[in-house]
């Protein structure tokens, strides 16, 4: 796997003004989704605009090792599913490399079929916590058979004959959750309900619903959503079309902003409001971004961004707003560096078990690098400096230590772009997970990174 390669670190250098059209790899999200549901619906899925980094393929494999048929035509990817509830017991672990979120959505997927499944992965994905998905799969009637310390990989599971639905109420805000126990309530007879009391990304249940499973969505009056699933229904395949993923976005979207003299276009970026809390804390931050030719596709809402070079300025952001931009706060602090005063970003525990623990990596890496920051126990207070003058100069042994995190690595690029001296990360090998077109993409833009 890339990320067991040598590390191979990686420099970008303050650049002259951004410029050009560009499309993003398909929504991370999406495509994990794709694959899964594609996989487990009867008849043939066709995906178009698929991601197809290192971590959806490790979803897609898994998929492959429990009886879907998939395979590559031409610019697409066809499926033929095994139907709901006639997934095969694998013969081998799975092997999910650093995908988190493919390996907690298939343990809610698998864990309602009796047969016995073994989960594996690197180093990083070995280090987080899968307890928050297993607490809700035992009381399921899931047995964990075997797992590393704190619910932590390798993990074995043997689910009962026969599930037993429940009603759980989501105890912190997390797709991955919510969609493990509505994906666990597939296969289990009668109705699984999800009580999700902070909105989150909700891909899950449109596509549940697109594939043609009976999924009901009621918000109390606390605003909390209770989302009511028939088990052991009928899914059926269909034709998808990936819409641009905005974390992805995220990287040419910033470097626009900061490098000055930039004016780029980024193409087909998903706009599901569940996603786009960085861009309403960039606009409130003073940006300029324009959304063009907004459309519908395939029951997502698209645009394309026009992305100026803006004079920004530090804003608070709230911490109800982390579900809707959990991955991107890295990316936003080096948005902040930039600022005039001080961005404050709140609700950031969750940061705590990403990839790496990505709220001390980014307040490493910004230290590393000139940048005035406080790091809190679930925030991140930046204080910016307009022009970049005297930000950079990492490099060497004092390179941004990326912990095998791709969005890492990504961000403090972006940084050195338009900072006064050059920004190294120790390994950009971890990048190819989620966006391998990543500096190709940015040196078409005119990026100086490589």
């Amino acid at each position: 796997m890339t990320h067991q390669a040598p590390p191979r670190p990686a420099v970008s250098r303050r650049s002259a003004g951004l410029s050009g059209h560009v499309r993003v790899p398909g929504d991370k999200s999406i495509s994990h989704r794709s694959f899964m549901f594609g996989g487990l619906a009867a008849g043939e899925t066709r995906i178009s605009g698929l991601l197809e980094g290192e971590d959806v393929m490790r979803t897609g494999e898994a998929m492959k090792a429990m009886g879907a048929v998939i395979g590559k035509e031409g610019d697409e990817w066809v499926i033929r599913g095994t139907g709901n509830g006639a997934l095969l017991e694998p013969i081998a672990p799975l092997d999910f490399g650093n995908a988190g979120t493919g390996s907690r959505l298939t343990m809610g997927l698998v864990g309602a079929y009796d047969m016995e499944t073994t989960f594996i992965g690197d180093a990083s994905l070995s280090k987080r916590p899968m307890g928050r998905v297993l607490d809700p799969l035992r009381q399921m009637g899931v047995q964990v058979v075997k797992a590393a310390e704190g619910d932590r990989m390798p993990i074995t599971l043997h689910g009962p004959k026969a599930t037993a639905p429940i009603v759980y109420r989501v105890p912190m805000a997390s797709a991955q959750v919510k969609s493990a126990v509505l994906l666990a309530g597939l296969n289990t007879p009668g109705v699984t309900t999800v009580v999700e009391p902070v909105m989150t990304r909700d891909h899950t249940e449109k596509m549940l619903r697109g594939f043609g499973a009976e999924l009901e969505i009621e918000t109390d009056q606390e605003g909390a959503r209770h989302i009511r699933l028939q088990g052991q229904g009928k899914l059926t395949g269909r034709a998808i079309v990936v819409p641009g993923d905005p974390s992805s976005a995220a990287f040419p979207l910033v470097a626009a902003l900061i490098v000055p003299g930039s004016d780029i276009i980024i193409e087909n970026v998903l706009m599901n409001p569940t996603r786009t809390g960085l861009i309403t804390t960039l606009l409130e931050m003073g940006a300029s971004i324009e959304f063009l030719n907004g459309r519908d596709a395939g029951g997502e809402d698209v645009a394309d961004l026009r992305v100026m070079h803006s004079e920004l300025r530090g804003v608070t952001v709230p911490a109800e707003r982390a579900p809707s931009m959990i991955d991107e706060y890295p990316v936003l602090a080096m948005a902040a560096a930039f600022a005039e005063g001080q961005t404050l970003m709140q609700g950031l525990d969750e940061l705590r078990v990403k990839e790496s623990d990505r709220l001390a990596a980014v307040a490493r890496g910004l230290e590393g690098n000139g940048v005035d920051c406080t790091e809190g126990k679930d925030f991140l207070a930046v204080r910016g400096r307009p022009g970049g003058k005297g930000l950079g100069g990492s490099g060497g042994e004092r390179a941004v230590a990326t912990h095998l995190d791709h969005r890492i690595a990504m961000s403090f690029l972006v940084l050195g772009l338009a900072a006064e001296k050059p920004v190294t990360v120790d390994d950009a090998n971890m990048i190819a997970t989620s966006f391998p077109e990543f500096m190709g993409l940015m040196r078409d833009l005119g990026a100086e990174i490589g």
